[in-house]
């Protein structure tokens, strides 16, 4: 039992953190109209409210998809990918390290050959692993939950996620741009 406590920690960190933001009503925030209005709003507060909310956000399972759509909506196809990119990359940093904290490496002490398969293949390559990941999970919050607690090295977890992320959130913006087009969202 004590070997899961770390994990049973993060755990209820998580689930106290998404009852602040559901309870206080933060929640309410994370949604594409707000968004959108913050960057029309100001675009530079607007990014930095975006980056912050974005990595709020990856904490409490808010889909990413909903912050590239907003970032799109409002700044276009080329610089809302770039502003996803940079809060992207950010977000993912943000969760690795408050995970990490809370829970340490706690996945390397989980017994069982499925387990030790999964992080010997990290092990083998860790940078190569998490581009996989990211090509096909982007920012799901429980990759990056998984990743931190997993014991990677941050140099190999940052570097797998900057040649990761790129090739994704460009498809995301030209699908979101097209559709933007497609239904001639107003202002668009």
């Amino acid at each position: 039992m004590y070997r899961y406590r770390r994990l049973l920690a993060v755990i209820v960190f998580l689930g106290l953190l998404l009852a602040v933001f559901q309870f206080s009503g933060l929640r309410s925030n994370f949604n594409l109209a707000f968004l959108h209005q913050k960057f029309l709003d100001n675009e530079a507060s607007g990014l930095l409210i975006f980056i912050v909310l974005f990595a709020l956000g990856n904490l409490i399972q808010i889909p990413g998809w909903i912050f590239l759509a907003a970032a799109v909506l409002a700044l276009g196809e080329v610089w809302g990918g770039v502003a996803t990119y940079i809060a992207a990359v950010i977000s993912c940093v943000f969760t690795f390290w408050v995970i990490r904290l809370v829970g340490g490496d706690v996945l390397r002490q989980i017994r069982g050959r499925w387990a030790a398969r999964l992080l010997a293949r990290l092990d083998a390559h860790p940078v190569k692993s998490i581009v996989l990941l990211r090509l096909l999970l982007q920012t799901v919050p429980a990759l990056n939950y998984a990743l931190a607690l997993s014991g990677v090295r941050f140099r190999s977890y940052l570097v797998g996620t900057l040649l990761g992320l790129p090739l994704p959130i460009a498809l995301y913006c030209a699908f979101f741009d097209y559709l933007a087009r497609a239904l001639h969202v107003p202002g668009y």
